[in-house]
């Protein structure tokens, strides 16, 4: 299988070195000025497995069976002009934070070439083509509409280490995600605490509790099905020293992806007349530690 990344950072790094691991041809799309210096191998330290696996790299999207899109979602619209002729392409899988970018792609490029899909892993760039996959867990979904395309792709991730599902329910599928992403992400950067530290606190436990359910509730009145006490068991449960993305991105003085990972939370309590205080209060302390985003509790 031919496979392109656009978004050569930690979580797109991660995907391009076990697909090229496993044989497949991978090509990293990177911006044409870092393109002559970019590293033609991509080195992985990880739990999976620490290798160095050669790449192709190219400025624009070469035809290929699979596009996999890891940029930041503040990053999507000016990246996607990488994407010269869509034609070439087969499909094209998502894995962005967040729900709204699916839409956007399909309108550009149609629903049938669009395969959603998520990934929840803490995995990092430490510098051009070097992957640290922090988090000792990958967990990778993808819409049962991809089977017949991505089916030996998937069996090639669970053979690394992946914890893979095809999922039936597009709603289910993107929400569950996000019921687990959004509380951790906002409580992580609203205290700048780790996974640990918001556990063993428990205003702040309560105040991640607290998320959760109200997240579940909007999922709920979105037509998905989420088993709340379940992703709170497994947040319970994870290691106490993962810190988020967007904590990262505030701490580094990037813009979060908060519009991306809270706003489908905000305006559909909005659209379905659910209150979530909870979340509104992370979000605004979010907002207040970033100083850079425009407020979306107006």
């Amino acid at each position: 299988m031919r496979h392109a990344i656009l978004g050569a950072g930690g979580v797109g790094g991660l995907i391009g070195a076990c697909l090229a691991h496993s044989g497949d041809s991978v090509t990293l799309v990177v911006r044409p000025e870092t393109l002559a210096a970019y590293p033609e191998r991509l080195q992985l330290e990880s739990a999976f497995g620490n290798f160095s696996v050669p790449v192709s790299r190219a400025s624009s999207v070469p035809p290929v069976d699979v596009l996999w899109i890891t940029v930041k979602a503040t990053q999507l619209e000016p990246a996607l002009a990488a994407l010269q002729n869509p034609e070439s392409v087969r499909a094209i899988v998502p894995l962005l934070n967040g729900i709204d970018h699916l839409s956007l792609l399909r309108s550009k490029y149609g629903a049938e070439r669009v395969i959603a899909a998520t990934i929840v892993v803490e995995s990092e760039r430490v510098a051009p083509g070097h992957i640290i996959h922090r988090s000792p867990f990958a967990r990778l979904n993808v819409s049962s509409a991809g089977l017949a395309l991505l089916g030996s792709t998937v069996d090639h991730f669970q053979q690394l280490g992946f914890e893979c599902r095809f999922v039936d329910d597009e709603p289910t599928l993107m929400w569950s995600k996000l019921v687990f992403l959004a509380p951790l992400a906002l409580t992580s950067t609203a205290g700048d605490l780790t996974t640990g530290q918001i556990a063993s606190d428990p205003v702040w436990r309560q105040q991640l509790e607290s998320c959760v359910r109200e997240v579940g509730v909007v999922a709920a009145a979105e037509g998905a099905k989420v088993d709340v006490e379940a992703v709170l068991a497994g947040m319970m449960n994870m290691p106490g020293n993962i810190r988020s993305s967007m904590q990262k991105d505030v701490a580094q003085g990037k813009t979060p992806e908060l519009d991306a990972i809270a706003g489908p939370i905000l305006r559909g309590a909005r659209r379905h007349g659910i209150e979530v205080p909870a979340t509104e209060k992370l979000v605004a302390a979010v907002e207040q530690r970033a100083g850079n985003v425009a407020s979306l509790l107006v």
